[in-house]
């Protein structure tokens, strides 16, 4: 009998700047090496994703954010592991940005989104933050 195991829950953060937003580039060490893809990790059991943002930024960026709107969450199947990626618009409040897990970080242009080799999850928020922006302008 095959189990039926829930997604992981994982949130990303859309950190806005001037006009682009903060994008992070995975280890060789990583799955999925070299992807592009916005800022986050897991959730930890019985943590609102609003805290676990928060957490995940200070600990991969060392950086303070402030959490702003959720956009719809994005499921996505790779194949062994099923995820629930919950994406959060925020602001950079303080700090620099130090990779701890990360190969590179860019602040991309919202037009250059299309550009970038993206984890496959990333794909759709992507798209997300474009028509978020062109509606906030």
């Amino acid at each position: 009998m095959k189990r039926h195991t829930s997604p992981v829950r994982v949130t990303c953060a859309l950190i806005i700047e001037e006009g682009g937003v903060l994008v992070t580039q995975r280890s060789r060490q990583m799955p999925h090496p070299m992807k592009w893809e916005f800022p986050g990790g897991k959730v930890k059991e019985e943590e609102k994703p609003e805290v676990g943002i928060r957490r995940e930024i200070r600990e991969e960026l060392g950086i303070e954010v402030s959490v702003g709107k959720q956009l719809p969450t994005v499921r996505h199947n790779y194949g062994s592991e099923a995820l629930e990626l919950i994406p959060f618009i925020c602001q950079h409040l303080e700090g620099v940005i130090e990779l701890t897990e990360h190969h590179s970080f860019r602040w991309v242009p919202f037009e250059e989104l299309d550009e970038l080799d993206w984890l496959e999850a990333d794909v759709e928020v992507a798209q997300m933050l474009k028509l978020h922006m062109d509606g906030a302008t």
